[in-house]
């Protein structure tokens, strides 16, 4: 009898093991780092560029959800059949983040023109990167990438990150990422008509063996009230219901 149930008990553990393994995975811009997990603290995250989990998930990654600080790159793996129609689900802005202290005594975007300056700039492939040289060419201050050092960083928390130790004079970032790390950052607002339009947008990714139902679940969880007003509160834009 004692045999018999150790090997039921074997049996349902072997039979267990890979519903455990399959846990639920979100891949998310590295903007929402913060946000995310305090919508839902259960699933596996992935936070980096959105380009690098875009390339990820085209080369097989096993990613339920796709989360994206820019359209481009659902938009496109949807054209590839590979996630549902992306939905927008938050807007953000741009800033200038410099350390709290401001040594370099930045006042505007404007200063960066005397050069001279340590500058963390996303890659020009990852969302943020993108963004600021739009912005840069509205302002008509592209020239300021190459009169200062830049160090091309792969995603904005490496920027905050830099900004933060005091490794760079200043860094362009989302306003959401300044919010979460106000107590050590200085922000330094850049004009709202020299703004691109930034869109996060997430889907449910198609691939064999993915997680749809709790994908599904998940974008309704950040699409509720509570979701909103937690993105929110973390410095996010809301996107207009419907």
């Amino acid at each position: 009898m004692r045999l018999r149930a150790a090997l039921l008990l074997a049996a349902a553990m072997v039979l267990a093991a890979p519903a455990a393994a399959q846990a639920f995975t979100v891949f998310g811009a590295a903007s929402l780092s913060a946000a995310f997990p305090q919508i839902n603290n259960s699933p596996r995250y992935n936070f980096a560029g959105s380009n690098q989990l875009r390339l990820q998930m085209e080369r097989g990654a096993s990613a339920d959800l796709f989360a994206s600080a820019s359209p481009a790159e659902p938009q496109a793996l949807f054209r590839e059949g590979k996630c549902s129609r992306p939905v927008t689900f938050a807007t953000n802005v741009l800033v200038l983040v410099t350390p709290r202290n401001n040594p370099a005594g930045l006042r505007s975007v404007y200063g960066l023109r005397g050069g001279n300056h340590r500058l963390a700039v996303g890659t020009a492939g990852v969302p943020i990167g993108a963004y600021t040289r739009q912005l840069l060419r509205r302002m008509q201050l592209s020239s300021v990438l190459t009169s200062n050092t830049v160090s091309l960083e792969p995603n904005v928390n490496s920027i905050i990150a830099k900004v933060g130790l005091g490794s760079a004079d200043a860094g362009f970032a989302y306003f959401s990422d300044w919010r979460t790390a106000a107590a050590r950052l200085h922000r330094i607002n850049l004009p709202r008509w020299a703004q691109p339009p930034v869109r996060y947008q997430m889907c449910v990714v198609r691939r064999p063996g993915a997680d749809a139902a709790n994908a599904n679940r998940f974008m309704r969880q950040v699409l509720s009230s509570r979701g909103r007003s937690i993105l929110k509160r973390f410095g996010f834009g809301i996107t207009p219901r419907g």
